[in-house]
C-alpha cells in the first residue's frame, strides 16, 4: 500500500517504513500527519474520493533535521567590477512513515447508471 502527500509545496510518494526529507517543519511534536491525495492498496485499487480520503490519514515519526548540499550563488558583469557571491543551504526535516489508515473500508466505486431505454416488454410463450 501506498499513498501521495503533500508536504511543504511538493508531493511525495511513500510506503510505511519510507524515510524521507521534506520542508522543515517547526514543530516540538514527535509524530506528524498527513492527510493523502491518493492511496493505493495492495490489490492496485486506487482510492480518491474525496469524502473517503478525508478519513484517512499518514502518521510519520520526526527522525530530526538535516541540510541540504549547498548552493553557490556568483553573479558577474564584465568589464564593470561587479561580483556578487552568495551561498544557499536549505534545511529539512527528516521523517519516517510509520502507518497509512484509511479510516475505514473503501467506498465501492461509483458507476453512473445509464439511462434505461425502454425495451418491449417480454412475453411468455405457453
Amino acid at each position: 500500500m501506498y499513498a501521495i502527500i503533500r508536504a511543504g509545496g511538493k508531493q511525495a510518494k511513500v510506503q510505511a517504513g519510507d524515510v524521507i526529507d521534506i520542508e522543515r517543519v517547526k514543530s516540538d511534536d514527535k509524530e506528524l500527519t498527513f492527510a493523502p491525495l491518493l492511496v493505493v492498496d495492495d490489490k492496485g485499487n486506487a482510492v480518491s474520493d474525496r469524502n473517503t480520503l478525508d478519513k484517512a490519514t499518514v502518521t510519520a515519526k520526526v527522525l530530526g533535521g538535516t541540510t541540504g548540499p549547498k548552493i553557490d550563488i556568483f553573479k558577474y558583469k564584465n568589464k564593470t567590477g561587479y561580483r556578487r557571491r552568495q551561498g544557499h543551504r536549505q534545511k529539512y526535516t527528516r521523517i519516517e512513515i510509520t502507518g497509512i489508515n484509511l479510516g475505514g473500508a473503501p467506498a465501492k466505486k461509483s458507476v453512473k447508471k445509464a439511462a434505461k431505454k425502454a425495451e418491449p416488454a417480454a412475453t411468455e410463450e405457453e
